[in-house]
């Protein structure tokens, strides 16, 4: 049967997420400290959309059986990505994560990086137990990678770079290599060759992916009235210095009706001072203004369809067994959290 939404792909594998679900929670109780036992069970309570992990069963389950090593694999993703995530609530002093206060608002940032550093670890035990030193590969790496996005934004914030180029790089980085890591692990977990032109195919599609969903996540920033639906504070990208797409294409538009008013929306964007409320709004309602949001809509588009022919190419246009990638791919785009 064909899967067309998220919810029916999540309930495709329910036997797998429950198993996933069972090593998180072995792997990050095992503590003989009460303290972090407490911090780690109440953000437990909090759960995801689980994309990165249900990535990595699902590109298992293409290439064969989802076995407790394909388990530990994406119980691992998942770990880390959660340690990301606590991590840069601390350095972006972020009080709230789908929908609840963050560690680093309940306890302090101290708390905070030690029981991010704790979920690190407890992935990288899970990717040694695989006993596959191409995932525990992956997954170091990946780290690498994520460390040098988050710099590379500090330093294009800092030195106020207005480059598309730019900004992808650093969602790349940031966001899509985590889903290239997805795809690599689940196909690794199940004896595919690093060179096998199938998962060449899954990596780029995982990276148009990667893009999209960092793309949809920066629109939820331009909209305020969306914060109770999404579960965390919106207009905050500008105040972080952070330029994304919307605005970054209305700031670098040669077709403005008012320069003088575009110099000076460049101007705040680029001011040393972070901006006042007032202008913040200013320069987000000048991001939807001029096209801002339908030129990241239409840009996710693009990304769509590339990695549509990308996987028609690999796999035949008519294959069923990528019905769950192309939903993923739309629920990305359509979300509304």
């Amino acid at each position: 049967m064909t899967t067309n939404t998220y919810d029916d792909i999540k309930e495709s594998i329910a036997p797998e997420l429950a198993r996933l679900h069972e090593a998180i929670h072995h792997t990050l109780k095992s503590s003989s400290n009460p303290l972090l036992n407490t911090v780690v069970e109440s953000y437990l309570q909090s759960k995801g959309k689980l994309i990165r992990p249900i990535l990595v069963i699902l590109t298992a389950r293409l290439f064969g059986d989802v076995s407790d090593k394909v388990i530990a694999s994406a119980s691992a993703v998942e770990m880390l990505h959660n340690a990301s995530l606590i991590h840069d609530d601390v350095v972006d002093e972020s009080k709230m994560r789908r929908g609840a206060p963050t560690i680093n608002a309940v306890w302090d940032n101290h708390i905070a990086v030690l029981v991010g550093d704790f979920f690190e670890a407890g992935a990288l035990s899970q990717a040694v137990s695989t006993g596959d030193i191409r995932i525990v590969d992956s997954l170091t790496c990946l780290g690498r990678i994520l460390s040098l996005g988050e710099l590379d934004q500090i330093y294009n914030a800092r030195g106020h770079t207005l480059s598309e180029e730019a900004y992808f790089k650093i969602i790349n980085q940031k966001t899509a290599s985590l889903f290239v890591s997805c795809v690599e692990i689940g196909a690794y977990a199940v004896g595919i060759a690093i060179d096998d032109p199938r998962l060449m195919a899954m990596r780029r599609y995982a990276e148009l992916l990667g893009l999209c969903f960092q793309i949809r996540d920066d629109i939820f920033d331009y909209f305020p009235a969306e914060t109770s639906t999404i579960g965390k504070p919106t207009a905050n990208d500008i105040r972080e210095g952070k330029v994304t797409l919307p605005l970054l294409y209305a700031l670098t538009s040669e077709d403005a009706p008012d320069p003088d008013y575009h110099q000076m929306m460049r101007q705040a964007a680029m001011a040393d001072d972070q901006p006042d409320e007032d202008m913040i709004e200013a320069l987000y309602a000048y991001a939807r203004q001029r096209g801002g949001i339908d030129y990241a809509y239409t840009t996710m588009e693009h990304l769509h369809s590339e990695a549509t022919t990308v996987l028609s190419a690999a796999f035949g246009a008519d294959n069923e067994a990528l019905a769950p990638f192309h939903s993923i791919f739309r629920f990305i785009i359509d979300r509304r959290k």
